[in-house]
């Protein structure tokens, strides 16, 4: 089995939350592949202005998730992993999607609706826990 570290980013502006949608409809949180070299959170940033195009600041982490896959690309071999989550105020607004990674959309969605909108389990907890500290923050 292969292991793969990644880390993602919940950027915040204001009450809401910025999502990424793929080309078959899905929303997903911003995650990509650790470079060698690289650390965690350096990661995020990338990624986040990578396939969002928006520049953000980390303010804490929020937690790790870890699952398994099949890659259908290379003989069905199962993949774990590991991703490292961030919470991000944004610095820019103007989003560019990704396109050349199967985005569509990128977006800044109410935090009312941000949960129920993700895609996966995972990324629905993260977003949960990062609603959180963001009340904490905020002083909500």
């Amino acid at each position: 089995m292969k292991r793969v570290f990644s880390s993602g980013g919940v950027v915040y502006l204001g009450n809401s939350i910025l999502m990424l949608q793929k080309i078959n409809g899905d929303w997903v949180l911003p995650k990509g592949k650790i470079e060698i070299g690289e650390t965690s959170e350096v990661t995020a940033v990338r990624e986040v202005r990578e396939e969002a195009g928006i520049k953000a600041k980390v303010i804490t982490p929020i937690g790790e998730t870890a699952y398994r896959f099949k890659n259908y690309w290379s003989n069905n071999h199962v993949i774990e992993k590991k991703v490292f989550w961030y919470l991000m105020r944004a610095i820019s607004t103007n989003t560019h999607p990704q396109r050349e990674e199967g985005f569509i959309n990128a977006k800044f969605i109410h935090k009312d609706s941000v949960v129920q909108l993700a895609k996966y389990d995972d990324e629905r907890d993260i977003l949960f826990r990062a609603l959180q500290i963001i009340k904490s923050i905020e002083g909500e």
